[in-house]
């Protein structure tokens, strides 16, 4: 079987890779709301590798693992650390030496071999959760079977730009959109493969 490959964005309506303020983002709640239920927590089962710039990376492991963690957190946040840490996390750098978390190892190289290595290897499925440099370049290459998108309610005007020039077009299957609590669109497009405009 092979291994299935998402792409998850995190953007503003202009299309910019930033997490900005607006009404109700930052409101502290017990339970996960519909985006962590979607992006992640149901996906817990079946993933079992996640891919990610060296930024992404690293701001990751500064703020998900399970060593930072409060007692004060959330209890789905403390799974998602606890989940973070047992995966396998797969860090694209070519500065980075060493990945110092664990199950994490670094790759270099182009981008699709990379991508048909982990397909070939044993395992779940996998996420590519890397910034906008990073998902523009699965998009480019039709290397994602499908794109899971929050799109916040905010034009924020600066910040990486998650779209950029194409050499053809990429072509997706809306599979659904749900509205979330505090304005936010959640998206799920499938690839459509072998559509040619």
């Amino acid at each position: 079987m092979t291994r299935k490959i998402t792409a998850s964005l995190y953007m503003t309506l202009d299309g910019r890779g930033a997490f900005p303020k607006y009404p109700g983002f930052d409101r502290e709640t017990t339970e996960p709301n519909d985006m962590w239920r979607e992006m992640w927590l149901n996906r817990f089962d079946d993933v079992t590798t996640v891919i990610m710039g060296r930024r992404s990376f690293l701001g990751h492991r500064r703020v998900w693992t399970e060593k930072a963690r409060k007692p004060s957190d959330a209890q789905y946040q403390i799974d998602y650390s606890r989940w973070l840490d047992r995966v396998e996390k797969i860090c694209l750098s070519t500065r980075l030496k060493s990945p110092g978390w664990e199950n994490s190892r670094i790759m270099k190289g182009d981008l699709s071999r990379i991508v048909a290595k982990l397909k070939r290897e044993k395992g779940g499925n996998i996420i590519a959760e890397g910034g906008p440099r990073l998902i523009l370049e699965f998009l480019r290459r039709g290397l994602a079977d499908d794109y899971w998108l929050i799109v916040q309610p905010v034009v924020y005007g600066k910040g990486p730009q998650y779209w950029g020039t194409m050499k053809m077009q990429a072509t997706l299957k809306l599979l659904s959109a749900k509205t979330m609590e505090d304005g936010e669109l959640l998206l799920h497009y499938e690839t459509v493969r072998g559509f040619r405009a």
